[in-house]
């Protein structure tokens, strides 16, 4: 890190984890995963997940910084009265994550180009063709009832539909885009990184109109379990990003 980062750090709390989320946005944008000003990641920071870092309303991801993120409380009625109130979509269905769901504790939610084709299908499963979908083996679950942008009851039932399922770390949304659930923002975002270029490998493999050489189960779930296995899968990568922004003299950190 450089001496300019080491010397920006403000009072304000839960910074590291700002600091992290606000590189992931940075970077989301880099790899051309985002869309418009829409799509929302959080990040819980209490233990009982209910605290949770999310990006303001409006703000594109390129331009969002570590003190722009807000602190919201999944438990508080009154979030959507205050002047600084986060998209209605992604409070209701990001608070219905962090207040029903142990393993969300960071949650990235958007519609890159590739996932969102395979949550278009209607078979939006994810066979084990090389080793990075089998990376997904077995962590996948589909959402095969969308009925309409995440407000209240819809919010709700996706929430419910993940705590039923604390072995998937990716819910492909149908009809809709993707989100993963991880412990941390690193994780998280290689998470994100390795879906999407899994799914460009899927559709363009489909595309090809040819027979795919489909991996055997238990190839596909030994090659699972050295990802998961692997050390430090998604930390070195994240790493390497905000040393990235850190030498072009981003300001995501303040």
């Amino acid at each position: 890190m450089s001496v300019a980062a080491q010397s920006i750090r403000p009072n304000i709390d839960h910074w590291e984890a700002r600091v992290d989320l606000a590189a992931a946005f940075r970077w989301t944008v880099r790899c051309n995963l985002h869309e418009a000003v829409a799509n929302h990641f959080s990040l819980a920071v209490s233990d009982d997940g209910q605290k949770f870092l999310m990006n303001p309303n409006g703000r594109h991801f390129s331009r969002i910084r570590a003190s722009d993120l807000l602190l919201l409380d999944a438990a508080d009625p009154s979030t959507m009265d205050q002047p600084n109130a986060p998209d209605p979509t992604a409070w209701d269905l990001h608070g219905a994550l962090h207040r029903r769901v142990p393993q969300a504790r960071c949650v990235m939610h958007v519609h890159s180009r590739y996932a969102t084709v395979l949550a278009s299908l209607a078979d939006s499963s994810m066979p084990p063709i090389d080793q990075n979908t089998m990376r997904f083996y077995g962590k996948i679950a589909v959402d095969d009832g969308y009925d309409g942008m995440g407000l209240g009851e819809e919010a709700e039932r996706v929430a419910k539909l993940m705590r039923a399922n604390p072995d998937k770390t990716v819910l492909v949304m149908g009809n809709h885009g993707v989100m993963v659930f991880a412990p941390t923002v690193a994780y998280a975002f290689d998470e994100m990184y390795y879906f999407e270029r899994s799914c460009e490998t899927l559709i363009t493999a489909y595309m090809a109109g040819k027979p795919l050489r489909i991996a055997s189960h238990e190839v596909a779930e030994k090659t699972a379990r050295q990802w998961r296995e692997y050390p430090g899968v998604g930390d070195l990568h994240f790493a390497e990003l905000k040393a990235i922004l850190d030498d072009e003299g981003s300001d995501y950190r303040r």
